[in-house]
This record gives structure tokens, sequence and C-alpha cells, in this order.
């Protein structure tokens, strides 16, 4: 076993476990059973969402998977009920942690893209929907790229309708001292944007929605080759839905809005390891 190579699939175990072990303390509390430690259930969370499979389905696999057990430490197979527990239990902050951290391996240029995107709450058919006329509602979720590396710097997810100019100035914010450049597309023209982002020392780089020639003026003189790499997040937002799904399998909102952030930071693993 020793000459075989190491898999895609047992580098990405190893560096998610490196990562989870640096931000995340072992034990919930010192009343832990310590059958397992809070990094493995981080590692085995991530692998489920990379697989897109079940928890009963992840377990049934890892029967099979000697060597990622070996990884992990893992002395005994964790119940599927153990895994939808651990997955409860782990805040929103630990994962908004670990997209963070994921970055760290990553040659980052600050020149990013903002872009919102759907994902089904329902987990059906889009045919059988259509011929049903069912209207199944989406979690708006927008996305903060790095056009360089096309890694995730930031996640907004909301049931709501909110407008894009209301969004975006939460995730400037959060990510000001990451971006030196921000692209988007005319649903961000908000002079408060512009302002806000300037404030950070933010270049904003966002097509004005032309109502005169003024606007099409200041759209003519953009730059269109540091603007264009906006598309990126597109990209980003295509690839996330056909490796790990446009849907989420959650049926509460909360832990919808985890699931999208774990899909990010497996999105960013991979992008480092592969």
């Amino acid at each position: 076993m020793d000459d075989v190579p190491k898999s895609n699939l047992l580098r990405f175990v190893e560096r998610t476990l490196e990562l989870a072990q640096q931000v995340i303390a072992r034990y919930s509390s010192k009343y832990s059973k310590r059958r397992y430690t809070r990094p493995q259930h981080v590692v085995l969370l991530c692998l489920k969402v990379k697989k897109t499979t079940t928890y009963r389905d992840l377990v049934d696999e890892l029967i099979e998977m000697p060597r990622i057990r070996d990884a992990l430490n893992l002395d005994s197979i964790p119940a599927p009920s153990t895994l939808c527990k651990a997955f409860d239990r782990l805040e929103m902050a630990v994962w908004r942690v670990l997209l963070r951290v994921s970055l760290v391996g990553l040659p980052l240029d600050g020149v990013t893209g903002i872009d919102a995107s759907g994902f089904e709450r329902a987990h059906a058919s889009a045919h059988y929907t259509k011929r049903t006329n069912l209207t199944i509602q989406q979690l708006k979720t927008t996305l903060l790229v790095d056009t360089a590396t096309n890694a995730v710097l930031d996640i907004h997810v909301t049931t709501t309708r909110k407008h894009d100019t209301q969004i975006a100035p939460q995730v400037v914010k959060r990510n000001a001292e990451s971006i030196t450049v921000l692209t988007g597309d005319k649903g961000y023209d908000d002079q408060k944007l512009r302002h806000l982002a300037r404030d950070h020392d933010v270049r904003p780089l966002i097509k004005h929605r032309e109502f005169s020639s003024l606007h099409k003026a200041w759209n003519a003189r953009l730059d269109t080759d540091l603007y264009h790499q906006r598309n990126m997040n597109e990209t980003v937002n295509a690839a996330i839905k056909q490796k790990f799904g446009a849907f989420v399998r959650s049926r509460v909102w909360w832990k919808q809005f985890r699931e999208l952030v774990i899909k990010c930071v497996v999105h960013n693993i991979e992008r480092e390891i592969f």
C-alpha cells in the first residue's frame, strides 16, 4: 500500500483535516464522549458534500476506504445519525472561519467579482415542476470570487428577494482587506455602493445603467479587460452547481445556509490541491 500514490480524494481529506485542526477545537467541551473529534466531523461533512451523497451512503463507503480512515485516525465508523447531529452542532461561524483559512494556500490578487445565483431548496425534477406548474422557492446566493484563482472569498445567502445593492455592502465591508478591485454587472449600479467601496480603498468597476448619454460615456471608458474578468464569477457558480449540485438537501433554512458554505469550502480546497 505504501507504493500506491495518493489519490485526489486522499489529498483532499488530508488537506481538509489540516485546515480544520488549525481553527477548530478538538472537542466541543470537557464533557464530550471523545469518540470522534470535531475536525474529523468537519472532514466527513465536507466529504459528504464533495461526493454529493447522503449520510448513510457515505458511512457505507467509508467501510471500503481504509486509507481515508487511516488519514482521519478513525478507529471506528460513525453512524449516520452521529454525522447528522455533528452538522447541527457545528455553528455557521466555524464554517465561515474554515472558508477564510481555505484561501491561505491560494495566490489571491485582489481583483474580485460579485454576482448572485439561485440554488433549489427542494431536490425535485425541473421537468416535473414545469409540468405540474409548481414554483419552488430558491435561495439567493451571492458569491464574492477572486478572478485570478476562481476561489470563493465570501458568500451571502438569503431566502428573501433582497436587491443586489442591499447585499453587496455587507460583503464589501466583511472583505475590504482582500479586495482591490470590485467588478459587478448593472445590478450593482448604486452610488452608495461605489462610495462605500472607495471609502475602503476598493476600486469599483460596475457598469452604469444607461439612462443618459453621460452613463453611456462612463461605460465606454470602463477598463474592459479588467471588467470582463467578472465572468469568472459565473464560471465558479456553474462549477459549484455542476460538481456539488444546484440544490440543497437540508430542509431547514439555517442548515441550507451552512450547506452552501461547505460547498464553497470544498471548492476552495479543490482549487488549491488539484
